[in-house]
C-alpha cells in the first residue's frame, strides 16, 4: 500500500467518527429535554388528579346535604335536556337559513353578472345610438339648412308670384277679393231659438278655415249625408287671429295708387253679424260709432285708409293736393246725404238722387263735400254722420247697419308740367317756393277759366289756367255694406223686414251687374237699383276695387257663409280692362 492512500483513508474515518459524536451530543440533550419535559407531565397529571378528587367529594358533600332538591334538579335537567334541543333545533334552522343564503348570494351573484352584461350591452348599444344620433343630427342640420335656402328661394318666388299676379290683376282689370274669417263672438252661442244640446253644438261647430293665406275651406255637412270640403281660392285670406294692421298692410299699396291718378274703391261685403263694419271702421262701442286716432290698433280700413292718403300728400309740394269727404248712405234704396245741414248748421240725413252724366259717369247733384286738412277733421265728419246711419237690433247682430255706408275721399291735384310758366317753373326750389309764397291754401273755386288762390295776402294772387295745367281728381270710395240676412234666422219683423228686403235686393241687383259685367253684356243693369247706380264707376269702370269678403266660422251661418264665397268667387273672374290713370285738363264744371 501506498504511504499516500493510508493518511487519507485515517482522515476520513477520524472525520466521520467526529460527526457520529456530535450526532450523539445531540441525541442525548434531546433525551435530558424529553426528560424534564416528561417531568413537568406528571406534575401536572398528579395536580389535575388531585383536583378532580377534591371536585368528586364536594359533589358528593353536595348530593348529602342537598338530597332532597333532587326532583328539583331533575326537573331542571329535563328544562335543560328541552332548552338543548331547541339550541339544536334552533342551529339546524340556522344551517338552513346559512345554505339559503348561500343559494340566494349564488343567484344573487349569477344575476349580478347576468344585469352586468346586459348594462355593458345596453352601453355598447346606446354608444352605436349616439354615433348613429349624431350622423341624423348632422343630416338634420343639412336638412335644416337646405329647408331654409328652399324655404328663402320658396319665399321670393312667392313674391315675384304675386307681382305678375298683381301685373296680371292690373292688365286685365280683375277685382281683388280679399276674404277675411272673423273669430267666434258671444252671440255664436246663443241658438236663437230652442234646440237640444247636442244640435246646438253642431251649430257652433267652427266648419270655415283658412288653409293658408289664399284659400279657404269649408266644411259642409248634412245629417244622412257624408261631409264635403268646398275650398275657395281668393287674392288673400285672412285667418281669425289675424289683425286690422294685416289687413290694412294689404290695403296700404292700392292708396299709392289712389295719388298716381287712379281711382280706388274698398267694398265689404257679407252677412249680418260678419265683421264688415269693424273691419271698416273699427269697433263698436253699444249706443254708436265713435273713431279716434287713439285707438289705433283697433281702427279699421276706412280710418288708417285716409290717414295714409294725408301722410303721402304731405310727401307732396305744399299745396298741390286737397281732400273732400261725402258721406252717404243707400236705405231702402234710397239715397241720403249724412253730412246736408239745415240753416241752423245741424247735421240732419237729406235725401238726394243719382244721375248718368252725359260722359256716362255716375254722378250725385248737390251732395255735400267737405274739405278737410288732416285725419282728425275727417274722422270728426264722418263720426257725425255715422251718428245718422239707421240700425236696428236682430237676433244675429244687436247693432247691425239697415243700410250701406259710402265714404268717399275726393283727391285733387294740380298737374303742371315742366314748360309751362317758363325754366323757372323745372326748377324745384322755385317751384316749392312759388308754392310757399302763393299756394298756402287750398283753391276753393274757379272763375273765368282762371284759379284763384286765396292766400294770407288782402290781394289773392291768380294764375291764368293754360293747357299745360291739368286739374287731376281721383276718388277713394269706402263702402260697408249692409248685411245680407236669412229672415228666418235674424227674426226681423215689421219696418225691419222691409229693411232686410231692400238690402238683399240690393245686393242680388251687385250680384247681377258683376255677372254682366263678366259675361260682357251689352247692357248692364246698374240702373236696378240705386247701391250699383251710385257705384257704376268703381264696379265697371277703370278703378282699382277691391272687396273684402267677412264670413262667419260657425255651422250656424254657412248658408249666408257659402253665398258669401260664391259672390267673391264670381267677382274674382270679372275683366274690366286695364285701369285709367286721370289726367283731365281743367274745365269750368269741375268743383
Amino acid at each position: 500500500m501506498r504511504p499516500g492512500c493510508g493518511v487519507s483513508a485515517s482522515s476520513v474515518w477520524q472525520q466521520r467518527v467526529r460527526q457520529l459524536e456530535q450526532k450523539l451530543r445531540a441525541k442525548e440533550e434531546r433525551i435530558v429535554v424529553l426528560e424534564t419535559e416528561n417531568a413537568l407531565l406528571h406534575l401536572k397529571l398528579a395536580e389535575h388528579q388531585g383536583l378532580i378528587g377534591r371536585d368528586a367529594n364536594e359533589v358528593a358533600e353536595f348530593y348529602l346535604v342537598h338530597g332532597k332538591q333532587q326532583s328539583l334538579h331533575r326537573t331542571i335537567s329535563s328544562i335543560i335536556i328541552q332548552v338543548y334541543g331547541v339550541i339544536q333545533k334552533f342551529k339546524q334552522d340556522l344551517k338552513d337559513l346559512h345554505s339559503f343564503a348561500l343559494e340566494l348570494s349564488r343567484d344573487f351573484q349569477h344575476h349580478c353578472v347576468n344585469s352586468l352584461y346586459q348594462v355593458l350591452t345596453a352601453v355598447q348599444r346606446i354608444q352605436l345610438q349616439n354615433e348613429a344620433m349624431q350622423t341624423f343630427q348632422t343630416k338634420a342640420l343639412d336638412l335644416e339648412q337646405s329647408l331654409q335656402e328652399v324655404t328663402e328661394r320658396y319665399q321670393q318666388e312667392k313674391k315675384k308670384r304675386k307681382i305678375l299676379h298683381n301685373s296680371l290683376v292690373e292688365l286685365r282689370g280683375n277685382i281683388r277679393v280679399h276674404c277675411r274669417i272673423r273669430p267666434f263672438l258671444p252671440f255664436d252661442a246663443a241658438s236663437g231659438q230652442t234646440v237640444s244640446q247636442d244640435r246646438h253644438r253642431k251649430l257652433s261647430e267652427k266648419v270655415a278655415h283658412a288653409i293658408d293665406d289664399e284659400n279657404v275651406l269649408v266644411k259642409c255637412s248634412r245629417p244622412g249625408h257624408a261631409s264635403i270640403n268646398k275650398t275657395f281660392q281668393f287674392d288673400r285670406v285672412y285667418s281669425a287671429a289675424e289683425s286690422q294692421d294685416t289687413v290694412f298692410a294689404d290695403v296700404a299699396p292700392l292708396l299709392t295708387s289712389l295719388l298716381d291718378g287712379y281711382n280706388v274703391c274698398i267694398m265689404a261685403y257679407g252677412q249680418t253679424g260678419s265683421g264688415k263694419t269693424y273691419t271698416m271702421l273699427g269697433p263698436q262701442s253699444e249706443d254708436d260709432v265713435t273713431l279716434s286716432i287713439e285707438d289705433e290698433p283697433l281702427l279699421g280700413i276706412i280710418p288708417r285708409a285716409t290717414e295714409e292718403v294725408f301722410r303721402l300728400i304731405s310727401e307732396k309740394p305744399p299745396g298741390s293736393h286737397w281732400v273732400e269727404v261725402s258721406v252717404v248712405e243707400v236705405y231702402n234704396n234710397e239715397i241720403f246725404d249724412l253730412l246736408a245741414k239745415d240753416s241752423c248748421g245741424t247735421v240732419f240725413g237729406t235725401k238726394r238722387d243719382v244721375v248718368t252724366t252725359k260722359e256716362g259717369k255716375s254722378d250725385v247733384p248737390l251732395l255735400t263735400y267737405e274739405t278737410v286738412e288732416n285725419a282728425v277733421e275727417f274722422l270728426q265728419l264722418v263720426d257725425k254722420g255715422l251718428q245718422l246711419r239707421v240700425k236696428h237690433p236682430t237676433l244675429v247682430h244687436a247693432h247691425s247697419s239697415r243700410s250701406h255706408l259710402v265714404v268717399t275721399l275726393t283727391i285733387s291735384a294740380k298737374d303742371v308740367s315742366a314748360d309751362s310758366f317758363g325754366p323757372h317753373w323745372a326748377d324745384e326750389q322755385s317751384s316749392e317756393r312759388l308754392s310757399k309764397e302763393h299756394l298756402c291754401t287750398v283753391p276753393q273755386l274757379m272763375k273765368d277759366d282762371k284759379f284763384i288762390f286765396p292766400s294770407r295776402a288782402s290781394t289773392p294772387v291768380q294764375f291764368e289756367s293754360t293747357e299745360k295745367l291739368k286739374h287731376i281728381k281721383t276718388k277713394l270710395q269706402l263702402v260697408d255694406l249692409a248685411g245680407s240676412e236669412c229672415v228666418g234666422m235674424s227674426g226681423v219683423t215689421g219696418v225691419a223686414l222691409r229693411e232686410t228686403s231692400f238690402i238683399n235686393r240690393s245686393l242680388s241687383a251687385l250680384s247681377d251687374v258683376l255677372g254682366a259685367i263678366a259675361e260682357q253684356r251689352s247692357h248692364i243693369p246698374y240702373r236696378n237699383s240705386k247701391l250699383t247706380h251710385l257705384l257704376q264707376d268703381s264696379i265697371g269702370g277703370d278703378a282699382k276695387l277691391l272687396v273684402m269678403l267677412c264670413i262667419s266660422p260657425c255651422q250656424k251661418y254657412i248658408a249666408e257663409s257659402l253665398q258669401s264665397l260664391g259672390f267673391g268667387a264670381r267677382a274674382r273672374q270679372v275683366q274690366r280692362g286695364q285701369a285709367k290713370r286721370r289726367n283731365l285738363p281743367v274745365s269750368s264744371k269741375s268743383k
